[in-house]
């Protein structure tokens, strides 16, 4: 259920499988990312036609479709207790994409899921007591500060609406660690995924009625939600059966490149030396950090 980047519920970790099995894993956490960033930058193709609000909504109901064919939730057993956190999920997930695609459309592929990523590294900084974690915090600070620093080109709407799906992220790894403690296994993210369909079904129809859209705008975007939402939940599926969890993290660390790679690759969105070195400080703080947990935690066993 990602955006552009880590967006969905995180599979049953099993032990770790033999060297060929992880280098399998690894493979496939490659294709995974590439997948997840190209299917952003194919869904921003159909911009000019669907827009940021249109692209999305196609995506959240193909999100829906595979974590609901995949978990087959039942939600008439759900409790209040469930069901509450559920519909919170459902309304972060919904913002979360709808920022990030915004953004990007403002801003550029590499930018925006680099500035979202802050999501994810915050709650793992936030989590942490140790020294070397305060240290990466400044590092990702200053690459940040680096990305968004005044120049007459910024676009601030479209940062913002980045930091938006970053705080959305954070929100959505939170509820769905409830979401996951109080329903077994994905259903309540099938569950919250399938609402917030329901939640962009009137936006596809006021669109498809007030500008019917292009059958290539619309492949665009059902591309981009098999490419960034299938694809990445399934690889995920197989991926955490045979690497580490931590080994899992520190790819996960890489998309804001990859992204960037993609976007100057597919989409032409070309970044200077300033704009690499900020993305770059924000991907090492999170490396190192979870590599410094990595090496912390035997320890403290």
């Amino acid at each position: 259920m990602r955006a552009a980047s880590a967006h969905r519920p995180a599979p049953v970790v099993s032990a770790p499988k033999p060297e060929g099995a992880r280098l399998a894993g690894v493979a496939t956490m490659v294709g995974s990312g590439l997948s997840n960033q190209i299917g952003a930058a194919t869904g921003s193709l159909a911009f000019p036609v669907l827009g940021p609000l249109g692209v999305v909504a196609v995506r959240q109901y193909v999100a829906a479709v595979v974590l609901i064919a995949v978990a087959r939730p039942r939600p008439r057993t759900f409790t209040w207790r469930q069901w509450w956190p559920v519909l919170l999920l459902a309304l972060v997930f919904g913002t979360m994409n709808l920022s990030l695609y915004s953004a990007i459309d403002r801003i550029g592929l590499g930018l925006a899921v680099t500035l979202e990523f802050l999501g994810p590294l915050a709650i793992a900084l936030a989590a942490s007591r140790r020294r070397a974690d305060a240290c990466w915090a400044v590092v990702a600070a200053a690459g940040v500060v680096t990305l968004m620093r005044p120049r007459p080109s910024a676009d601030y709407l479209g940062m913002g609406l980045a930091v938006l799906a970053a705080v959305c992220w954070a929100s959505y790894i939170l509820l769905n660690r409830t979401v996951g403690r109080r329903i077994p296994g994905a259903q309540g993210s099938a569950a919250a995924a399938g609402l917030s369909a329901l939640m962009f079904l009137p936006v596809g129809i006021v669109l498809a009625v007030r500008q019917p859209p292009t059958a290539a705008a619309v492949g665009c975007a059902v591309a981009a939600g098999v490419l960034s939402s299938a694809v990445p939940y399934l690889a995920d599926l197989f991926t955490l059966r045979r690497v580490p969890a931590q080994a899992f993290g520190l790819f996960m660390s890489v998309n804001p490149v990859l992204a960037a790679l993609v976007g100057w690759i597919v989409l032409g969105q070309r970044l200077g030396w300033i704009e690499w070195a900020g993305i770059g400080a924000v991907v090492v703080a999170n490396a190192l950090s979870i590599m410094g947990r990595a090496k912390a935690e035997p320890a403290g066993r």
